[in-house]
């Protein structure tokens, strides 16, 4: 599949791996109206190209995304209604509903700024690997304003409530070692060994039946916010769904493997994925 050429975004496929870079790396990666709309098409692209097995989010040159750009985003559409709430729209569809539902594993490579509304992508990734020199922050609070968008929401449900009010209120920026502690990012490591490490994470992935991946990214998210009993029906349903979805047959091949081949030992190696 041969992706259209974007503004602002680049994409680059390498061994399973899709890399979904910000590229205005002269702003720091800040989100415009323009990239969000390159955003909305890429991930409709590529939510469904089998060339993709696993999608890492990230930026070109010292950002991951410094947040979004006030000039283009805001200023310039403040007397633009009909801009401004299509450019919200997308916003919204992108940075949280797309990559929260992404039918593949999604890892957040955190590689240098991350500011204000590159939380909400941040969080909408299944896995957050930061260069432990990184440097969070949610700063709004020392220009008059509060983490608009989903952000007061996304870190609240990443982070604990006590960290999230802290950073929220002081606009203390923090570091990757930092954002490991409070579990805003699954870890984070030397900065040259980032891409290293998010491939590894990636291969280790792409080890498992894509249909399992999914739906259990699915069950652990959904869960969150439903009842005991809720969870019970739902995880239940989820079950039999994956039955009939995952094509590879991994459940029936495992059972074999582990009760009558003896050969597969649960937790600590993936069922061989089918030829």
């Amino acid at each position: 599949m041969a992706l259209g050429t974007y503004e602002t975004i680049l994409v680059e496929k390498e061994n399973g791996i899709t890399w979904l870079k910000f590229n205005r790396p002269e702003k720091r990666n800040c989100m415009s109206p323009q990239l969000c709309y390159d955003m909305v098409d890429a991930l409709t692209e590529l939510a469904t190209d089998d060339e993709t097995q696993i999608l890492v989010l990230t930026g070109e040159g010292e950002a991951f995304t410094a947040g979004m750009d006030l000039r283009l985003f805001f200023r310039d559409l403040d007397d633009k209604p009909v801009e401004r709430a299509r450019a919200r729209a997308a916003d919204r569809s992108w940075n949280w509903y797309q990559l929260s539902k992404f039918p593949k594993p999604t890892i957040a490579m955190v590689n240098g700024y991350c500011f204000g509304g590159g939380f909400i992508p941040l969080c909408a990734c299944d896995f957050a690997i930061a260069d432990e020199d990184a440097t969070f922050g949610l700063s709004e609070v020392n220009w008059g304003i509060l983490p608009g968008g989903l952000v007061s929401k996304v870190v609240t449900m990443t982070m604990n409530y006590r960290k999230s009010m802290y950073y929220a209120m002081t606009g203390d920026p923090f570091d990757g070692k930092t954002a490991e502690e409070i579990g805003l990012v699954t870890y984070s490591v030397p900065g040259d060994k980032l891409r290293e490490e998010t491939i590894k994470l990636a291969e280790n992935l792409m080890k498992k039946a894509p249909a399992v991946l999914q739906m259990t990214k699915e069950t652990i998210r959904n869960c969150a916010t439903m009842s005991v009993d809720e969870s019970y029906e739902y995880i239940m349903a989820k079950q039999e769904q994956l039955r009939w979805r995952d094509t590879e047959n991994t459940r029936e091949r495992g059972m074999q493997d582990f009760l009558d081949d003896k050969k597969y030992r649960p937790g600590l190696t993936a069922v061989e994925r089918a030829k």
